[in-house]
């Protein structure tokens, strides 16, 4: 590995230790990311003179949140443990150890898969040795106090009857299989994003800044460590654990362990338990009973001396391809999912602590390099333990799955889009995309129907009262209905919403051309378009060489207009909305120009007398462009009061800032 393969390197890994430790959402396994770690340790054994401070092997990984939390600095660093990754490499550490202490003994434990948090315990007034703060881990030296949420964790004591001045705890915040898929079950039903896994929402939960949430969710907590403590605490590790244990704190399970025959004994039999325990686990942790032992053997300043974990391999079982399910995703997508049962059982694998009965396929190259079809045998594990995916072919099938011509929802034509893998259903008007064009249709950036969001646009559908844009038009129509059914509301939001779908009859048909949802055609782009044509209906004749014969025009965009307008069915609901009376006719331009034409242009801040909206209108009006954020290819930044973060960035790559009076002195 040279210099700059090192470099970057240790980019990847910074990004992916953010990731994991201050975004709670990683996008690897922890087994690719040891693999990182692994190739990292080794470019800096053979190239010592390549170490900083900086290093991902000389750090922990987290920063402490200042959201979440106020920072205390950790009486005892919480430092991160050393993982290994093979039975020999354990073997030669203990064998380390034994050379040095002979009588020594070890505690082998399961590796909780958490958030890290230690509790100091002190003796108040009248006796009583009371939890004073819970910290988390944050960069290891510097961590949070969530203090506030940790004493609505039942698993942690707010009172230890032990009768010592002080004592510090550290342990591994968890939340059970049971409490996260019932998490994830509320939040699907109320349409929210989903956890990614129970690490990820035990995080973010403890650092929640609202106590009732954290509580409401049920977290859990194992305590692995004395931190800080009286002597017979600090002697034996095992006999801390089972003082802990008698004064009802719930510590992680262990087993005292005298030979390396016994540590692997019980590395197998924490392998054997995993897939039964209510909790995530992501390996086993062998440590020096005898606590004034462990400084005797350091791990470098990022690891607890006298201390290994050793990660188990990622599980992995071989299934049988049941059937392959396709479907239409709400932007048009075909979507694949694999149902496959597990080769040896007959039942959903079981991986990680879950049955896995399905997974994703991607797409159709996706499913041809992995050879997938009903019948064959895949390898399946599950990605950072948490998102089931195949891992090559064990046994081909008779033939590899193919993607049908026509949408499974609609009937029309599939189309390969142009330089992806994606297949696509291109009516807009499919009822798997109704919800999303509708809305879309309705939204501030097109027709402005204000009340008309998803929820109600897909009521609207679920009730039979709209299958296409025109139908929203027809709504009126049903007035007496949709207040008794209560889709808007009373009557009074009944009445608003329906004086809101006629007040977008008198839009510009910039807006409309915007809101049929028309591939690579946005707010600009239609725009650009009916400066050039007097009605809609021009647009829906113009052929592919008049559409690209208009500025940023390509011939992609051209054919997709020309498709959509070629349906027969789009067509007629064109024909609707004119009968409808929604203007369809571009005004007579009065008092424009081209002075600013060839212009792009940013409006930020509040101006003296014109309005955002007004600003924008009056650019495009004289031959502008206004687009919303500063880039290279900004002429101009227009900046009133309270300009902000895009005046800055406009002077930093010297752009023209010019006021209100400055602008229409241009134009006159």
């Amino acid at each position: 590995m040279n210099r700059e393969e090192y470099n970057a390197l240790i980019e990847k890994i910074n990004y992916h230790m953010d990731r994991y430790y201050n975004q709670d959402d990683p996008e690897i396994s922890d087994y690719e990311y040891d693999q990182l770690m692994l190739s990292l340790k080794a470019a800096e054994k053979e190239h010592p003179e390549w170490i900083t401070p900086d290093s991902p092997s000389q750090k922990i990984g987290g920063t402490a949140k200042r959201e979440a939390g106020v920072k205390v600095t950790h009486d005892v660093p919480m430092l991160s443990i050393e993982d290994v990754f093979s039975k020999e490499e354990v073997v030669a550490w203990v064998e380390k150890v034994k050379a040095l202490h002979p009588e020594c003994s070890f505690s082998v434990e399961t590796k909780i898969d958490g958030l890290s948090m230690t509790l100091r315990y002190e003796k108040d007034e009248n006796g009583l040795l009371k939890l004073t703060l819970a910290e988390t881990r944050g960069d290891g030296l510097v961590g949070e106090d969530v203090t506030v949420n940790a004493l609505e964790i039942p698993d942690v004591k707010r009172v230890l009857k032990l009768p010592y001045d002080s004592l510090q705890l550290r342990g591994e915040v968890y939340m059970a299989h049971e409490d996260f898929e019932k998490f994830n079950e509320e939040q699907e039903k109320a349409g929210k994003k989903l956890a990614a896994n129970p690490r990820n929402l035990a995080a973010g939960t403890l650092r929640q800044l609202d106590s009732a949430i954290t509580k409401e969710r049920g977290l859990k907590m194992f305590v692995f460590n004395v931190q800080q403590g009286p002597e017979e605490m600090m002697k034996s590790h095992c006999e801390g654990m089972k003082l802990l244990s008698e004064c009802g704190v719930p510590v992680v399970f262990h087993r005292k362990c005298h030979t390396a025959e016994e540590i692997l004994q019980t590395i197998d039999e924490i392998a054997e338990m995993r897939s039964e325990l209510e909790y995530d686990i992501d390996g086993a942790v062998v440590k020096v009973d005898e606590i004034r032992y462990r400084d005797d053997f350091p791990a470098g300043s990022k690891y607890s001396s006298g201390h290994i974990a050793y990660k188990y391999p990622p599980e992995e079982r071989v299934v049988v391809m049941d059937e392959i399910l396709v479907d239409v995703g709400r932007t048009g997508k075909i979507t694949y999912t694999g149902v496959f049962h597990d080769e040896e059982t007959g039942k959903p694998a079981r991986l990680c602590g879950t049955n896995v009965s399905r997974a994703t396929l991607h797409n159709q190259d996706y499913i041809n390099e992995m050879q997938i079809g009903i019948g064959g045998s895949y390898k399946l594990f599950k990605s950072g333990e948490i998102i089931p995916k195949l891992n090559g072919c064990v046994k081909p099938p008779k033939a590899i799955f193919q993607t049908p011509e026509r949408c499974p929802v609609c009937g029309s034509l599939l189309v390969n889009e142009e330089d992806t893998a994606d297949i696509r259903c291109e009516n807009a008007l499919c009822p798997a995309q109704l919800t999303r064009t509708l809305s879309y249709f309705c939204s501030l950036n097109a027709m402005n129907i204000v009340g008309m969001g998803e929820m109600i646009v897909d009521a609207l559908i679920k009730n039979g009262y709209v299958k296409n844009f025109a139908d929203i038009y027809k709504l009126h129509n049903h007035r007496d209905e949709l207040i008794e059914k209560g889709v808007f509301g009373k009557e009074k939001g009944t009445v608003k919403v329906l004086e809101a779908i006629e007040k977008s009859k008198e839009n510009d048909p910039a807006n409309l051309l915007t809101g049929l949802g028309i591939r690579n055609v946005g707010k600009n782009t239609a725009k650009t378009i009916m400066k050039h044509f007097s009605t809609i209906k021009e647009v829906m004749n113009a052929s592919v060489e008049v559409l690209t014969g208009i500025e940023d025009i390509g011939e992609t965009t051209a054919l997709c207009i020309r498709q959509f307008f070629d349906d027969a069915g789009n067509r007629q609901v064109i024909q609707e909305l004119e009968e409808a009376g929604v203007n369809m006719k571009m005004p007579e331009n009065k008092g424009t120009g081209d002075k600013l034409a060839g212009l792009t242009i940013v409006v930020t801040g509040t101006l003296p007398t014109l309005g955002r909206k007004e600003a924008t209108e009056l650019i495009e009006a004289n031959g502008g462009k206004c687009t919303g954020s500063v880039s290279k290819k900004t002429d101009y930044l227009v900046a009133g009061e309270a300009a902000g973060s895009k005046l800055d960035k406009a002077k930093s790559l010297g752009i023209p800032v010019v006021s209100e009076e400055e602008l229409l002195n241009m134009i006159s």
